[in-house]
């Protein structure tokens, strides 16, 4: 949820639209309301609704913390609605102020807890404002159809997800896209209990003011050097006066997965609110697979929920874009090219028509099967009946494991003994591996790295001693993978504490033809990181028995990719991935956000690549049915 810049509505697309211009003043009217709440607490929204009353017209809502302005009545947004030709289609188009944000009354609590809000008739959450707030418009905007949709991105997509508890009858559709749904098990957060540093600014800017007045401020140049000399988070957060803010205080409070986040992970309570009440409402849920942000969300989402469609009203499409960017140009990430617009062939082809289909009655959108996933490699969209499925039939996901290999080598078959049975580093926590090469910006003229970093070359990395890299043998045929691949590390250290990241990366041959900046390039399909200490629980956080040989499992990020021809397959394994996660002092102590200097020490890292217990990566690769 670091996405801070954002229009009046989430979905304006003002570079887009340049060519394409739409007279929203001429075409719609505006109106600034101020709704109560159950509580008696008023949120302002801001309602555009077409000028031709000929006819009625459903609403798309979009509830967010980030600002719905311009306010004043006179005052109309360049842009409105998913594209201009939404616009031009007309729908009801209604933004909301969270509670406690901008220019709506209340008290503002980041990612906000479900209640049992039965309890009383006037206790309140996201779920009871975004039923309330439909509520409402159904009844008070007079070219209302009586149906309404609710979409949006980031932290304006987990409202989507709120509102399918207890939703309101004219709810009629939710679209969640890149929401942040467990944010300590992979999503904004931490990942597998290591902390994601940079939200520190983000937590900051949404929690000290209503309207984002106050700045987090730095003293460095490099964000890199900013971190690394404040010491622990919890020292870089006391520098900047963060312990004011009540969210803050409670990430320092559970650094391990406790009730507080198992309580609110939106996957585990869609789950077991929908085992009750049944899943009413059409969902489609609209994942990046280069998500910088919520890479987690709407994968566990699907797998949570889709057990319990017994009447088909869930729907998954899986883009190549990263946060955000499917209301952006979805052409390339970076250098990497995907040979179309796959951004604007979602919303014309996939989200437009389900739209329609649920708020304006439209036939069913024949493009949009249960899952609708984009194969990179290939660069192609496949109508898929089910997720992970690499093919609409035919085929089947098998686990195949990739073992890491002596002499940095990677391959499909189990390695024999050697001497010595394993590769080493230094992970030394007073230089630790760059997560981009330096100098680090997450901000102003950062935020195109943000965005793409995780499409960004690795052979920076893989040339640091602290990073190893094993390789395999060009490949001779397509090799694809569909799903979670799932790290098996094998390892000790000298520390009592570590971290471990696993990249899986698609080496590019040394010679691109149209293409030739990409000779070489190490680009990671699916990585994460994990932090030691949770390897026997989440909830149990346990030193490391020094020197010892220990299994490390953990998923990777969800994937749907082709290694061609000619290309490498790679695994690199690392123990630091610098600013963006915090530092493991590599001593266990009882709270990482309070180590001392003390207890920052280097250590000695083996990664097991021979014999029994070699390392390996479980990979989700699809075979016709019948191969071997």
């Amino acid at each position: 949820m670091l996405l801070r810049i954002l229009p009046s509505l989430l979905f304006a697309l003002a570079t887009l639209q340049a060519a394409e211009t739409f007279d929203i003043k001429a075409n719609y009217d505006k109106f600034v309301f101020h709704i109560p709440m159950r509580d008696g607490v008023k949120l302002c929204t801001i309602v555009y609704a077409p000028k031709d009353t000929s006819e009625k017209y459903p609403i798309l809502l979009t509830r967010t913390p980030y600002g719905i302005g311009p306010y004043a009545p006179d005052a109309y947004a360049r842009n409105i609605g998913p594209s201009a030709k939404f616009a031009r289609e007309k729908f009801i188009f209604a933004s909301q102020d969270s509670r406690g944000r901008f220019e709506s009354e209340g008290e503002f609590i980041d990612v906000r807890p479900i209640k049992d809000h039965l309890n009383g008739p006037k206790d309140t959450d996201e779920t009871t404002d975004a039923y309330d707030t439909i509520d409402w418009l159904v009844k008070n905007v007079a070219e209302s159809n009586g149906k309404v949709g609710i979409l949006g991105i980031s932290y304006d997509g987990f409202t989507p997800l709120m509102a399918l508890v207890n939703p309101h009858p004219a709810l009629k559709v939710s679209v969640p896209m890149n929401p942040m749904v467990d944010g300590w098990m992979g999503d904004d957060w931490f990942h597998n209990g290591a902390f994601r540093e940079q939200n520190m600014p983000y937590i900051w800017e949404q929690e000290a003011t209503r309207s984002n007045d106050s700045k987090w401020t730095v003293s460095h140049f490099d964000d890199y050097d900013e971190y690394l000399s404040a010491g622990s988070a919890g020292d870089l957060g006391k520098q900047h006066g963060l312990e004011q803010v009540g969210f803050w205080k409670k990430i320092l409070e559970h650094p391990s997965y406790d009730a507080f986040w198992s309580d609110q992970a939106v996957d585990k309570v869609l789950a077991e609110d929908f085992k009750a009440e049944g899943i009413k409402v059409p969902i489609l849920l609209v994942h990046s697979l280069w998500d910088q942000e919520d890479i987690y969300g709407n994968i566990a989402v699907y797998k949570a929920i889709k057990p319990q469609d017994r009447e088909s009203k869930v729907f998954l499409v899986i883009g190549p874009w990263f946060h955000h960017q499917q209301r952006l140009d979805g052409s390339a990430i970076g250098d990497i090219e995907f040979g179309s617009d796959t951004a604007l062939y979602f919303r014309m082809h996939l989200l437009r028509p389900f739209l329609d289909h649920f708020l304006k009655d439209d036939p069913p959108p024949l493009a949009l099967a249960a899952v609708n996933a984009f194969e990179t490699g290939t660069n192609r969209w496949l109508a898929l009946p089910g997720w992970p499925l690499g093919c609409a039939s035919g085929c089947t996901t098998v686990p195949s494991k990739l073992y890491l290999q002596p002499g940095g080598k990677l391959a499909f078959q189990a390695p024999p003994p050697a001497s010595p049975d394993y590769a080493a580093y230094v992970s030394d926590p007073a230089k630790p591996v760059p997560y981009l090469p330096r100098p680090i910006h997450i901000e102003g003229d950062g935020e195109k790295d943000w965005q793409s970093w995780l499409v960004s070359d690795q052979r920076d990395a893989a040339a640091r001693t602290d990073v190893l890299s094993f390789e395999s043998a060009p490949l001779t045929s397509p090799l694809k993978i569909s799903g979670e691949p799932i790290a098996n590390v094998f390892a000790s250290t000298s520390g009592t504490d570590g971290d471990f990241v696993v990249k899986l990366i698609d080496v590019y041959p040394e010679e691109v033809g149209r293409q030739p900046r990409l000779g070489g390039y190490q680009l990671m399909i699916s990585a994460d990181i994990f932090r030691g200490r949770y390897r026997l629980g989440f909830d149990d956080p346990q030193p490391l028995p020094a020197g010892r040989k220990l299994l490390f499992r953990f998923a990777l990020p969800t994937a749907n990719h082709v290694f061609l021809p000619g290309h490498r397959l790679m695994v690199q394994v690392q123990s630091s991935w610098f600013p963006l996660y915090d530092r493991n002092p590599q001593t266990f102590v009882g709270n990482i956000f309070f180590a001392k200097p003390a207890d920052y020490q280097a250590a000695t890292v083996r990664i097991f690549d021979a014999g029994p217990q070699a390392g390996y990566v479980e990979l989700p690769v699809v075979k016709a049915d019948g191969a071997q």
